[in-house]
Order: C-alpha cells, then sequence, then structure tokens
C-alpha cells in the first residue's frame, strides 16, 4: 500500500469509498433511509472540488492505494475555530480493508503531512456512538478534550465529540 496526494481524477474513487465507508460503519447510527440514499456519482463533484482547491500540505486529500485502487482517504485542513490547528475532517476507509493496517499507515501520513504544513495540534470529530472509531483514534494517541456538538444527520440528531492531539 502507498498513500498518496489525491489529484482530481481520483475523485471518483473518493466518493466512492466515502460512500460503502458511510454505509456500513455508520449502519445503526444513522437513518437506513439516509444511508442506502447516497450514492457516489452524487458525491464526486464535491470531492473534485476539495482535491482541486488543496492548499498542500496545509490542506488536501491523502489517498492510500493498493493494486486494487483507491481503498482509504483523508480529508484535513485548518480548524475553522483556529486556524493555527489542523483538523482532520474525514478518515475512510473501504470495509474489506478494516483491520489490516491501512487506516494506521493513512493516520501517520496524514500526521506526517500535518507536522509538514508546521500544525502543532490537530483535532477531529467522531460519532459518540461510533465505538470502533473511537478505538481506532484512543490507539493513535487522540483523546476526547470535553468539546461536543449535535449534529442532524438524515433526521437523526447525532452526538460527535472532539479529539484532539499533539503533533510535536
Amino acid at each position: 500500500m502507498q498513500t498518496r496526494q489525491a489529484w482530481p481524477d481520483d475523485a471518483s474513487a473518493v466518493a466512492g469509498v466515502y460512500v460503502r465507508s458511510w454505509q456500513t460503519a455508520f449502519a445503526g447510527l444513522v437513518p437506513q433511509h439516509y444511508l442506502d440514499a447516497m450514492d457516489p456519482s452524487r458525491e464526486e463533484s464535491e470531492w473534485k472540488t476539495r482535491i482541486a482547491e488543496a492548499r498542500w500540505p496545509t490542506s488536501g486529500v491523502l489517498v492510500a492505494e493498493t493494486e486494487a485502487g483507491i481503498v482509504g482517504f483523508t480529508g484535513f485542513g485548518p480548524s475553522q475555530e483556529t486556524p493555527a490547528v489542523a483538523e482532520i475532517g474525514t478518515l475512510y476507509a473501504i470495509p474489506e480493508v478494516w483491520g489490516t493496517g491501512v487506516g494506521k499507515q493513512l493516520m501517520l501520513a496524514t500526521l506526517t503531512t500535518l507536522g509538514q504544513a508546521e500544525y502543532t495540534q490537530a483535532t477531529l470529530w467522531v460519532l459518540e456512538g461510533n465505538q470502533r472509531a473511537r478505538r481506532f483514534y484512543e490507539a493513535a494517541g487522540w483523546r476526547a478534550d470535553g468539546a461536543a456538538v449535535e449534529d442532524t444527520t438524515g433526521g437523526a440528531s447525532l452526538n460527535k465529540l472532539r479529539y484532539r492531539r499533539r503533533l510535536c
């Protein structure tokens, strides 16, 4: 597996990973009708724009790629609350590679990139009920910092917790 900066031509594959990951990871947390309605073709243009607007290494999308193609990705940039702090907005992998180390390698590559951008701290948000993701982040040195928000997705009220990690 290799990690690399995403390019606009990767948007279709990134959108596919995004939808497949959501449909599996958030089953039972997000209403099923919302998950069933997700479609990679409707997500592709947004990912193409996000990737094209990257300001590497301060913001961008990293992909994890195997001989089978793109199997995971992260999206990151400055936090809206504190621009000197990085925020990982997305970290997703296809369910078939969960538990194989792809996520760990992708996280390490992302942290390296954030360090190159001279960030000293990073944050991310995780659904309170997503125990698998919370265990993954905690094993990678992330800790809940006490901040929480309520989000509405597909008509469901979801609690998100902010995790934080020092980068230096």
